[in-house]
């Protein structure tokens, strides 16, 4: 189940049944958090102009950080890779973190505040994960500015920007993260990662 977890950018544009959508963020809910906050604030983007206007925008966001590799055969390789599937995948969802929920009456966070970002990524991880149960691909668009978003979708002022996702059925399911399969980066030993004091 794990090994097929991964960021899908190539979207089959067929609509995912509502039933199905509403379980997959039902799900979203059982995942942990600090002081049981649920922080998660999940913002679906209905209207083609939003829609258009987040993937015109990551458009931009990709050419300038492309830029950044010059004329280097790593920029090439970047040029060719798809990055977003903001035009094709039939669910768009902007998460954000409630950084003042009611829930939780504030617990585990006086020293970590940061840990309600974390249980956010968390229920994205917990949505992620049911996806993939259901056959369903999601990608994760990193190359936003996050107050454009934030102002783009005029969440509340507490509310900060954590993921732009796309969600919808993969045209084709791998094992391989498409980053490995283009040579851009192989996938590590997860022995390196692991150290002992």
């Amino acid at each position: 189940m794990l090994s097929w977890r991964r960021d899908v950018r190539h979207f089959d544009t067929r609509p995912i049944d509502a039933a199905v959508i509403d379980r997959l963020f039902e799900l979203a809910q059982l995942a942990p958090s600090v002081g049981n906050a649920q922080p998660w604030r999940f913002v679906r983007v209905k209207t083609q102009a939003l829609r258009a206007t987040l993937a015109e925008h990551v458009d931009e966001r990709a050419r300038a950080a492309g830029e950044t590799y010059g004329e280097s055969e790593r920029a090439a390789l970047y040029a060719s890779l798809k990055l977003h599937g903001l035009r094709e995948a039939p669910e768009i969802v902007a998460v954000f973190c409630d950084e003042e929920p009611p829930q939780g009456h504030g617990l585990g966070r006086a020293t970590m505040p940061e840990a309600l970002r974390y249980s956010t990524v968390l229920a994205i991880h917990t949505l992620w994960l049911a996806a993939q149960n259901e056959g369903i691909g999601l990608g994760w668009v990193s190359i936003v500015d996050p107050a454009f978003v934030t102002d783009l979708l005029d969440v509340p002022a507490q509310w900060r920007f954590v993921a732009l996702l796309c969600i919808g059925y993969p045209i084709a399911p791998s094992d391989t993260p498409e980053l490995e399969r283009r040579g851009w980066q192989a996938r590590g030993d997860w022995r390196a990662n692991i150290s002992e004091r």
